[in-house]
């Protein structure tokens, strides 16, 4: 979540919609079944993970229930909100130890775009570290 807070990922976690803008470069690649990390960047951490339901939907009722403007974006499933959220730096240091991956180490600093290509292992660490492992 480029834009917001933790109250703003938790409403679209419990809405099961997330909204993905038409310019994200990585958009198209979304998928159902996808795995997907919440990550707020306003507090540098991730606070929860989702499947997704759907690939990228470019007219998304933002409330199905009520009508209005459409927005674009992914249906999610199997959302899970963590209570306690794990910090990038440490997802990093966990990563990338070394400091010598240049992809990993360029986005040490935040994430420049709404959808993030990972890998299923970094994916796989970051669970980890909300496990405490």
């Amino acid at each position: 979540l480029a834009d917001g807070n933790r109250e703003r990922a938790r409403s679209f976690m419990h809405a099961k919609r997330w909204i993905v803008g038409r310019e994200e470069r990585h958009r198209d690649a979304l998928a159902p079944g996808d795995l997907a990390l919440v990550f707020v960047a306003l507090t540098r951490e991730f606070v929860g993970h989702a499947e997704l339901n759907t690939a990228f939907l470019d007219a998304m009722p933002s409330d199905p229930a009520a009508p209005g403007s459409a927005v674009s974006g992914v249906l999610l499933g199997d959302v899970e909100e963590w209570t306690r959220g794990v910090p990038l730096d440490i997802a990093v240091q966990r990563i990338d130890p070394t400091g010598s991956n240049p992809y990993v180490q360029a986005n040490a600093a935040g994430f420049r775009a709404g959808v993030v290509q990972i890998t299923l292992n970094e994916y796989d660490i970051v669970m980890l570290l909300r496990d405490g492992a």
